[in-house]
């Protein structure tokens, strides 16, 4: 099968960042799917892991990035139940196993659903891992009530692809008031039209959110920049109050700050059930199908603004110098 992958993690500029390479087709596990990929989105989390993975010397083998995918089932192992050949499903993948910069992909049917049919697979491309991300990020770590009344919710980083499904779904599914930290004009924009209430800039983050009277926020989304941003979530977030992050830093944080007010840190990692194989990995699939049904009936609206065509290095890269601009508002996708 055609697919792209890289020996050495090398700046995106470099001629051998990504490569066009040609592999056998993946051999399935006993609850596996295989997958005909037709389109799928490029995370900042492709672009990390390149510059990561290969860092101390040159790969034996290609190693595949990507993780959002929509494809037809090709094949399905023998403890497989709910798919069969033919069908159109979308997944965020597993951080372990070959990604889906390729023709085919395996992949664990228990982290798979049906795909969302009142768009095109390029347009749904754009919502798995943020989707998981932002689900998992509010109703497990966050542990926000469905219906909660007056509680508020801050999203650092709020026109990015998982504030922008963070503010959707906390939109629809809660009563939360939504603040969303947007410093350009057009990021405030967009997340507005996803369902934020208010926007706060970033740049002076308590101060804003504190200049109509807000003293506290109940709930703190934080999806950029940790460190950054660590003395102000601390001052702003409420007495017994969750902050929940997915950024990594290698700085060192005080997190005694939150004692006197008796309030949470949480991580989230969509792909942590996946690694893990935890016993409640099918959830995913159960979640990507509350999804499906959100998108078609017109609740939640997809979020890609940036489309490229053709599995090729060439394109890859493309995409991968835009993500790596930091600027991107919602998701960019690629259809095969």
């Amino acid at each position: 099968m055609k697919a792209v992958g890289f020996l050495q993690s090398l700046p995106i500029e470099a001629d051998d960042a990504l490569l066009d390479v040609e592999l056998p087709t993946p051999a399935l596990r006993p609850a596996d799917l295989l997958v005909a990929v037709e389109a799928i989105s490029v995370n900042p989390a492709d672009a990390k892991r390149r510059i990561r993975t290969a860092a101390e010397g040159p790969l034996d083998e290609p190693f595949l990035l990507g993780y959002d995918a929509v494809g037809i089932v090709e094949a399905v192992g023998h403890d497989v139940s709910g798919f069969k050949k033919g069908d159109r499903v979308w997944y965020a993948g597993d951080a372990s196993r070959p990604g889906s910069y390729a023709e085919l992909q395996a992949v664990d049917h228990r982290i798979v659903s049906h795909a969302p049919h009142s768009v095109s697979p390029a347009s749904a491309a754009s919502l798995p891992l943020v989707s998981l991300t932002a689900w998992e990020m509010l109703f497990d770590r966050l542990q926000v009530p469905a219906g909660v009344e007056s509680p508020s919710l801050l999203v650092i980083g709020g026109a990015g692809g998982v504030g922008s499904i963070t503010i959707q779904l906390a939109a629809k599914l809660t009563g939360l008031e939504i603040i969303a930290t947007a410093s350009r004009s057009e990021s405030g924009e967009w997340c507005r039209r996803m369902g934020a209430h208010d926007i706060v800039d970033h740049r002076d983050l308590v101060a804003q959110t504190r200049r109509d009277g807000r003293q506290h926020v109940d709930y703190i989304a934080q999806y950029a920049d940790m460190s950054r941003h660590w003395d102000a979530m601390c001052e702003l977030i409420a007495p017994q109050g969750r902050i929940g992050t997915i950024v990594e830093t290698t700085d060192r944080l005080d997190i005694s700050m939150l004692q006197e007010k008796s309030a949470a840190l949480m991580w989230e990692l969509m792909f942590t059930r996946s690694l893990f194989a935890t016993a409640d990995m099918d959830r995913q699939g159960n979640i990507l199908a509350r999804m499906a049904r959100l998108v078609d009936d017109g609740l939640v609206m997809t979020t890609e603004t940036e489309k490229l065509e053709g599995l090729s290095a060439k394109t890859l890269k493309t995409a991968h110098r835009m993500i790596e601009t930091g600027s991107m508002i919602g998701k960019l996708v690629i259809a095969y």
